[in-house]
């Protein structure tokens, strides 16, 4: 595991403290965890969550953690899905080292464990039809009936198991299933479905098998061939747990016994979190591809400029815990907030320009200034931003008639502007509709870079780009893509897709200062004033980069905390 990824602090949630018990009774000789993803569709926050808890636990105890992809239906998997979740893992910090697994490596181990089953009576084939399967199996207030076929010898059901592996049978016509209780309780262990037909070639074993097993037949075992000691699930599979426990109690010769511990899943506000209704945005193209900036996708994340510490710091402040909670998408916006404001080389941009022009600043001359890079990183040093004689500014930053305690450019009024001079206001040119087209100025030139030296003061400071120096370049405005807070909440019988935020990107062409036009791809930066941004890692061309707004300046969930 990479060094990048420091292990959390130490707060004792409850996984800890049962790994604290297990290490001192000698229960396990040492912490083994896994992160096993499905690989059909890209990981998103919650994955993250789910990423750093195991990875951080095996970090913390001096153990391991491996990745396995739990690849064991191949109608819906995919190499893209594969590749993409390494690079999230290792992106987020992250290494796995040798221990990198796939579930298909296991087929002839799980198949040799299903053949245990049906040699000790506890396994059968089926061929009830999916709609007598619903019906056979019950509800939470009905008991589920036997199958016709749950007395067939266990020579009858090994052949009818070999006829399944050999594509005797179509897709649908034959079921393996465990031979538990069809009268319990919990309807997880009414006889489930254990091995089915698929006759669709693995991306890692090709044809070799026509029979896949079921996601909660391999799951356990997988964890009990790798000796994993904690194996870590989201709280939905709460109720699927006895089934794995029976499953590892009645398979003998095991190489170990893992034990499950649930917590809570992430949910987000404003926020979808399902990988169906992910893969249904790019399907129906609401969304440019899982990487769009806007999506809660890793990949998203971090083509939007977010860096992998504040994703793991964001994942250290939720917490673990027991408990199912709507998190505040704000909350991961003000990590995000806290580790660029660190890290974020400051650059000036306008997006929304109205043209200036100081009339007592000679024609042609250019004056380059010192600007500060990172106030908060002194290393990080200055770079030059050219002065000159026509200069844009934000229109919000001027107003022709301006109202009380408005400190920015207004007719008679002095401002700063940022790293360079006392500049005000002495008049307007307007077009044919009465719109500003340009603002007319005269500068201080004693107040380079400093105040006055009369000691008069000004209250407001703007920020500005040269407008024959600086570039233009698109930028992406990119704002939460759902505008319901809860979308787990269906009460008000709308489709999910209903609440997409129809304003969730904007484009606009901006200008920037020069040095920005050099931006790398994933350059990250604070434009001063206006928020966070980044150089888009896919569209971004040399000297023509496109920025993505990260997110804005504006941290409403600090406010929040400070008010409480």
């Amino acid at each position: 595991m990479s060094e990048a990824a420091p292990a959390p602090a130490v707060h004792k949630h409850f996984i800890r403290q049962i790994i604290d018990a297990d290490l001192a009774s000698g229960k396990v000789p040492s912490v083994v965890t896994r992160f096993p993803p499905e690989p059909n569709g890209y990981l998103h926050i919650g994955h993250a969550k789910s990423i750093c808890l195991n990875f951080g636990l095996a970090l913390e105890y001096a153990g391991q953690c491996h990745l396995r992809m739990d690849d064991t239906n191949p109608t819906k998997e995919d190499v893209e899905y594969v590749d993409s979740i390494r690079e999230d893992v290792k992106w987020l910090g992250f290494d796995w080292g040798e221990h990198y697994y796939q579930a298909s490596d296991y087929f002839d181990f799980m198949y040799e464990c299903a053949l245990k089953l049906i040699r000790a009576g506890k396994a059968y084939v089926c061929h009830l039809t999916q709609d007598q399967l619903r019906e056979y199996r019950g509800d939470l207030k009905t008991p589920g009936k036997n199958s016709p076929w749950r007395d067939r010898s266990v020579e009858e059901n090994l052949a009818e198991f070999e006829k399944m592996r050999s594509g005797a049978y179509e897709e649908g016509k034959a079921l393996l299933r465990a031979k538990i209780d069809m009268a319990s309780p919990n309807v997880h262990l009414r006889d489930p479905a254990v091995y089915r037909i698929r006759k669709v070639a693995h991306h890692n074993t090709g044809d070799k098998w026509c029979v896949y097993p079921m996601y909660d037949f391999a799951h356990p075992l997988e964890d009990a061939y790798e000796k994993i000691t904690h194996s870590i699930c989201t709280l939905e599979f709460e109720v699927h747990r006895p089934l794995y426990d029976w499953l590892i109690d009645n398979i003998p010769g095991l190489p170990g016994r893992p034990h499950q511990h649930e917590f809570a899943r992430l949910n987000l506000t404003y926020t979808v979190m399902s990988k169906r209704k992910l893969l249904e945005l790019v399907q129906e193209k609401r969304v440019s591809g899982w990487d769009d900036p806007r999506m809660p996708t890793i990949s998203g994340l971090r083509r939007r400029g977010v860096t992998p510490a504040a994703i793991r710091k964001f994942c250290e402040t939720i917490g673990v815990t027991k408990f199912n909670s709507l998190t505040d998408v704000a909350l991961l916006e003000h990590a995000i907030r806290e580790d660029l404001n660190k890290t974020s080389a400051r650059a000036m941009a306008v997006l929304h320009p109205v043209k200036v022009v100081i009339e007592n600043f000679p024609e042609g001359h250019v004056e380059w200034l010192d600007a500060v890079n990172n106030p908060e990183d002194p290393a990080a040093g200055t770079r030059k931003v050219p002065f000159t004689r026509e200069l844009y500014v934000e229109a919000d930053d001027f107003m022709e008639v301006a109202p009380k305690k408005y400190f920015r450019l207004t007719p008679g009024q002095e401002v700063r502007f940022r790293w360079a001079y006392f500049v005000k206001c002495v008049g307007v040119e307007k077009d044919a509709d009465g719109n500003v087209t340009v603002v007319r100025c005269t500068y201080d030139p004693e107040t380079r870079g400093g105040d006055a030296p009369d000691g008069r003061k000004v209250k407001g400071t703007i920020h500005w780009v040269s407008a024959s120096h600086g570039g233009k370049v698109e930028v992406r405005l990119y704002d939460r893509l759902f505008n319901k807070q809860d979308l787990n909440d269906d009460s008000d019988g709308k489709d999910w897709r209903e609440h997409l935020n129809p304003d969730s990107l904007k484009v606009i062409t901006g200008f920037v200062e020069p040095e920005l036009l050099k931006s790398a791809p994933g350059a990250r930066f604070q434009f001063e004033r206006v928020g966070y941004f980044c150089a888009d890692a896919k569209d971004s061309k040399p000297g023509a980069p496109v920025f993505n707004r990260t997110v804005a300046l504006k941290d409403s969930f600090a406010k929040e905390m400070a008010k409480a």
